[in-house]
């Protein structure tokens, strides 16, 4: 019996990696590599696990995030091992020691 192959999507993880942490922050990189996504579909591009994709977006955000397909798709076993991890917060939880840390205002000056 052949063996059942799944993947994991790891776009979150690869742009918090590099400073972008708005899905926003692809939509004019892509666009001018000739991709126009509307803001809602960068937004399910980077949250949710795409079943279809274009080979054209897909070189795009290879080319915009400077990284290679093995960092950005990962090739898993189907089963209980493809399952995403919890999402907490609205974030992917694997990301959340790559986000910038909010500035303290301490009143030193007084």
């Amino acid at each position: 019996m052949a063996r059942k192959l799944d993947y994991r999507w790891h776009l979150r993880r690869v742009m918090a990696e590099r400073g972008m942490f708005a899905t926003t922050d692809l939509i004019d990189p892509l666009a001018a590599r000739g991709i126009r996504l509307s803001s809602s579909q960068v937004y399910r591009l980077v949250v949710e696990r795409p079943e279809r994709l274009s080979l054209k977006i897909l070189m795009a955000l290879l080319d915009v995030l400077g990284c290679s397909m093995g960092e950005l798709i990962e090739p898993v076993a189907a089963g209980g091992q493809a399952r995403t991890r919890a999402v907490v917060g609205g974030t992917d939880a694997g990301v959340g020691e790559l986000r910038p840390r909010r500035a303290r205002i301490t009143d030193a000056g007084k």
